[in-house]
């Protein structure tokens, strides 16, 4: 299985749990870039999610 990742329009690169960051208060969960806090697609975060460094 390939790996998922997503270039964030500041220039990170979001591949794992630990590099997104929940937006609490929202029935859905919302995932935003750790490190700007631009949202990111909703299934892209979801394959990200799932993923843990080795």
């Amino acid at each position: 299985m390939t790996r998922t990742t997503y270039r964030c329009p500041c220039g990170a690169r979001l591949e794992f749990k630990q590099d997104l960051r929940k937006e609490r208060g929202t029935p859905t969960p919302k995932w935003k870039c750790k490190d700007c806090g631009t949202p990111v697609p909703g299934m892209t975060a979801e394959k990200i999610r799932h993923q843990h460094p080795s």
